[in-house]
């Protein structure tokens, strides 16, 4: 059986909560004093954000390689500031071999990268020399943009797709990941500015909540699958497909849209030299397609609250993982909606296409096929999808505070997989491939903290912070607070920032006041420290019906754990310790349980809060 015994041991006076406080960067701080952010968790009374929309002709050459194109781009200056300068963002120039990288690329990487035709703002032409350009780059303007007012940006350009397909780029000859394909405006916000942060392939995005209309040629026999609505389908299919594809729309079961041989056979699309797929997404993040004459085509949907979403498959044929990828992936949808985070997914459509990257963008994955472990695969769509809510719905800066979106994404990776696979293989798999890897590396970058800026950490010290410290965060304030209150806190964070932009204290802050907590000693002990998990049992006794623990916290991250008591008859008894215990004294904590038995001895687990010198975590009486 197990005995929850909760913070009446140990619960923190509010005098010295009182005492506590987060430290904040200057620059995030003039942000709280502009009030365009506010100490309550909310958007600020003077909180703005920049905005384009994007119309996008794109044409992708499959004998070439070469994806070319033309945008209108309307972009509104929502901010108190006159701009002088556009950020023009293209990270694709990171297949260029002058660029910065965080690690060394094959020669198949490497492309001659955007080639600027035309650039012209509010009808003024300019002499843009895009071969200097890195994967972002200033632009003066002729003329200023003003605060409050409106400014149209045309622009023309080309470039290569890459050989070597990672996050974008060529997956076969015949099949192509088209990602980060246009050049955009990089976001200007309140507490940095113009963002003009390189891409390194490391950190990931940051982009506005622009609205998207694409129409990309492709040529004859291929498919394309998009982000957003597909605005056309009886443009550019023959009946017996669209019929297929719109029953899709509408069933609960597996439709095959098309086969390898439908799609060999010239039986699918339209017999033009070339068709035009439309697409259409508003108030998103981002906007890739992918593009195939040969993959199989699968689909479904879902129905949930207010709608009914569409789930679709690209891959190559005998992929045994990814032919049923669209049961989980209407099962993911289903899921998040109801359980974590609880909140209705957001958009029309989900698809997955076979690749290599094992990557989220807004409405599509991009996965590497794993067909000989089910588990394995099904985690990675489902971590893939769970991205859905962040950073798309909420707007994460990925580039600066990657904990924000991959550290909640592992961790509703972690849930649904319970529900998936059983409590036990869920663990199993979390501990071995998250938690294991952190533990046992002693390395100093390991225990940087987690506000560490995402582009300050390098090596395996990044990915432990954004993923495995950040998920073990969020679930170590899940047990503390309760499920109900956590989410009833995550939904008040959630509905203050999605469609904006977030920073931590934007989450601190939302969380203390959806909780009704001052939450601050939880969020300097996670956040804010080099902590790491390391209890240790110094005493244990028994005497007149009671047994006493003392336990020091030598990592210092307050974690919850069980004390499993065995007694001399061999029964076995686990009483659950949440991180409430810390809550006044971080370092040392005396246990004191009631008794009517001769104790044989007593261990400490963490379960997926593994700890680093296990050895010592049990004593016998």
């Amino acid at each position: 059986m197990k005995r929850l015994l909760f913070g009446w041991l140990m619960v923190a006076s509010m005098h010295y909560l009182s005492g506590q406080e987060l430290y904040m960067p200057r620059n995030i701080k003039k942000a709280y004093e502009n009030g365009t952010r506010d100490i309550s968790g909310a958007p600020g009374k003077n909180y703005w954000q920049n905005k384009g929309i994007y119309n996008v002709e794109v044409k992708v050459d499959a004998n070439t390689k070469i994806v070319s194109g033309k945008e209108t781009i309307t972009y509104t200056n929502n901010s108190p500031n006159d701009l002088n300068s556009l950020a023009i963002r293209f990270v694709n120039n990171l297949h260029k071999p002058e660029a910065p990288r965080s690690g060394v690329v094959s020669k198949d990487f490497l492309t001659s990268g955007l080639h600027i035709k035309s650039f012209i703002v509010n009808g003024q032409k300019y002499s843009v020399n895009s071969d200097d350009w890195g994967t972002v780059a200033s632009v003066k303007l002729q003329a200023v943009l003003k605060s409050k007012s409106k400014s149209e940006i045309k622009i023309e350009w080309e470039y290569p797709l890459s050989v070597k397909s990672g996050r974008e780029g060529q997956i076969d000859s015949e099949t192509f990941y088209v990602a980060y394909s246009f050049p955009r405006i990089s976001v200007y916000d309140d507490y940095n500015g113009w963002d003009m942060l390189p891409h390194s392939d490391r950190q990931e995005f940051y982009n506005d909540f622009n609205d998207y209309n694409f129409a990309i040629t492709a040529p004859k026999n291929y498919v394309v699958w998009a982000t957003g609505d597909f605005l056309n389908p009886d443009a550019v299919l023959q009946p017996n497909y669209l019929k297929r594809y719109k029953s899709s729309l509408k069933s609960d079961q597996l439709v095959h849209i098309a086969t390898q041989e439908e799609m060999k056979s010239g039986k699918v699309t339209k017999q033009n030299k070339w068709n035009v797929w439309k697409f259409k997404a508003n108030n998103i993040t981002d906007f890739c397609f992918a593009l195939s004459n040969h993959y199989v085509w699968d689909g479904a949907s879902v129905q949930l609250k207010t709608k009914r979403a569409s789930v679709q498959a690209a891959y190559k044929e005998g992929a045994k993982d990814f032919e049923h990828y669209v049961d989980w992936m209407r099962y993911n949808l289903d899921w998040f909606s109801k359980n974590w985070p609880g909140i209705e997914y957001p958009f029309p459509v989900m698809t997955a296409v076979q690749g290599y990257a094992d990557m989220e963008y807004p409405m599509m994955i991009n996965d590497t096929s794993i067909p000989d472990d089910f588990q394995d695969a099904r985690l990675t769509a489902d971590h893939e999808i769970a991205h859905t809510y962040f950073p798309f719905y909420m707007g994460i800066n990925e580039t600066r505070y990657a904990f924000m979106d991959e550290g909640w994404a592992t961790t509703l990776e972690y849930l649904i997989g319970i529900d998936e696979n059983g409590e036990a293989k869920a663990k199993e798999f979390y501990q071995n491939f998250r938690v294991k890897r952190w533990i046992n590396d002693p390395s100093a970058e390991e225990d940087q903290p987690i506000i560490t800026m995402s582009t300050q950490v390098s090596g395996l010290g990044y990915g432990n912070n954004s993923y495995v410290k950040a998920s073990l965060s969020y679930l170590a304030l899940k047990d503390y607070l309760g499920d109900d209150l956590f989410k009833k806190a995550l939904h008040h964070y959630m509905n203050n920032w999605n469609g904006k932009h977030p920073i931590p204290w934007d989450y601190f802050n939302s969380m203390n006041t959806g909780s009704g907590k001052d939450l601050t000693w939880f969020w300097n002990n996670w956040f804010y420290s080099n902590y790491y998990i390391d209890l240790k049992i110094t005493k244990a006794l028994q005497d007149n019906g009671l047994l006493t623990v003392n336990v020091d916290n030598v990592g210092g991250f307050a974690t919850p754990f069980d004390a499993v008591i065995t007694y001399d008859d061999a029964s076995v008894e686990n009483l659950h310790f949440t991180p409430s215990l810390w809550e006044k004294n971080q370092k040392q904590t005396t246990l004191t349980v009631p008794i009517k038995k001769k104790v044989k001895s007593v261990k400490l687990d963490g379960g997926i809060f593994m700890d680093y010198t296990p050895e010592n975590n049990s004593k016998n009486l």
